[in-house]
């Protein structure tokens, strides 16, 4: 099997245009493509996932990928799949989110000569002369077909601002560069940015000529990818201080039945034939894929030592048949405890991260969704004493979250 008859197989291919071409160049290693990056965290998280993986697939296959950090175009914001406008960063908060991006990324692609690159738009976009650059690259764009695209579509009730209304100008301009100064033939993104890319590919070939050799792949990072990246408690980041191994290793150990086949194809690097016996598994053995798949994306992420950990740690809870060391846990210090020596349930909840505030933690208790130790809690007002967490004491939110606590 090819390479891109496997990232078809996979699942990850959404649509393409020149598929001869494109094929050519990936299954012979000789696409040099980008896959864009939004720096509007300090932390990637599981909905770059996809992309990440699909670069490490193409840089083993000998392709060269160039990370492309938008460090220029964060300044103004992306329509792409939103109803609101995004916040404005600092300059010195993107250059920050920017550097924790490459030490990231190092975990799945190799930066170097000759290797992948990472580039930030910011060393272009911030000194550009406006009406040259509307002169030379906006009157490549018609204005009625960039209102028909479905980024802008949906944002057009609501209000669609001026720069906003920039920014498939600006990310066409992105490949434009990169072609013409980095060699780049190919960009890969979500099906959300069809036609942002798609200006892309045809500003080259209206500048350079209609036989530039410039290629538009999306995936389905919107669909699938960008959904994997939150829960119902927020993102579930790649950066091991924001979620901790085993919180994102019972992250996908708890995916659902019809998700675990699909995740294992597109993420893990299992062969194919391993994953398609797996689609003949029924009932419990659903179970053992779930783990499988957690353990090998855990791994990825954090290493095979931290990935054994939560591995151990899930099994204490779920199968009885090892301790809890590994178990997320939360020290509490004596300024943690009132005069009378306890802390209210509520507090402890959101100092373990069980919560992200007493209304939340409030809710849960009282719908029933909080344990402490073997029984269930459903008064909000109740009060942990420092006696019941000398050796240890576990609190349990819904069927599957764990949180230990002890004295420091």
């Amino acid at each position: 099997m090819t390479t891109y008859e496997e990232l078809v197989a996979r699942g990850l291919i959404a649509q393409v245009t020149d598929e001869e071409e494109i094929k050519d160049l990936i299954n012979n290693g000789k696409a040099t493509f980008y896959i864009g990056f939004d720096p509007t965290a300090d932390s990637l998280h599981v909905g770059h996932f996809m992309a990440l993986c699909l670069m490490k697939r193409l840089q083993i296959a000998g392709n060269k990928p160039i990370a492309l950090i938008g460090g220029g175009t964060a300044m103004i914001g992306d329509p792409s799949g939103r109803t609101d406008m995004r916040q404005m960063m600092t300059k010195e908060v993107i250059d920050h989110n920017c550097a924790c991006f490459r030490k990231q990324m190092s975990r799945f692609i190799e930066f170097g000569e000759g290797k992948a690159q990472m580039v930030n738009n910011a060393d272009w976009l911030l000194d550009l002369n406006y009406v040259n650059f509307i002169r030379d690259i906006g009157a490549c764009f018609s204005v009625n077909k960039m209102l028909s695209a479905e980024c802008y579509k949906q944002r057009m009730e609501k209000g669609l601002s001026f720069l906003e209304f920039n920014y498939m100008i600006m990310q066409s301009y992105d490949f434009y560069k990169l072609y013409t100064d980095y060699g780049c033939n190919m960009q890969f993104g979500g099906d959300d940015q069809w036609s942002n890319m798609l200006g892309g590919t045809e500003l080259i070939r209206k500048k350079l000529g209609k036989d530039a050799f410039a290629m538009t792949i999306t995936l389905l990072l919107n669909s699938e990818g960008k959904k994997m990246g939150k829960t119902q408690s927020g993102a579930v980041w790649l950066d091991p201080e924001k979620t901790s191994p085993y919180d994102f290793y019972q992250y996908w150990r708890n995916v659902a039945d019809a998700d675990v086949i699909k995740c294992l194809k597109m993420l893990t690097f299992l062969p194919l034939e391993q994953i398609l016996e797996m689609e003949k598994w029924e009932g419990s053995q659903l179970n053992q894929a779930k783990e499988i798949l957690a353990y090998e994306l855990t791994n990825l992420v954090h290493g095979e030592e931290e990935a054994k950990k939560a591995d151990a740690a899930a099994k204490a809870l779920f199968g009885g048949g090892a301790d809890n060391a590994n178990m997320p846990t939360t020290a509490l210090a004596e300024e943690d405890f009132d005069e009378s020596g306890e802390i209210g349930l509520l507090a402890l909840m959101v100092k373990g991260g069980l919560a992200k505030s007493n209304g939340e933690a409030r809710r849960l208790v009282q719908q029933g969704g909080v344990s402490v130790g073997d029984a269930k809690q459903t008064d909000p007002t109740a009060k942990i004493a420092k006696a019941d967490i000398e050796q240890e004491l576990i609190i349990k939110k819904g069927k599957k979250v764990f949180h230990k606590y002890t004295l420091a």
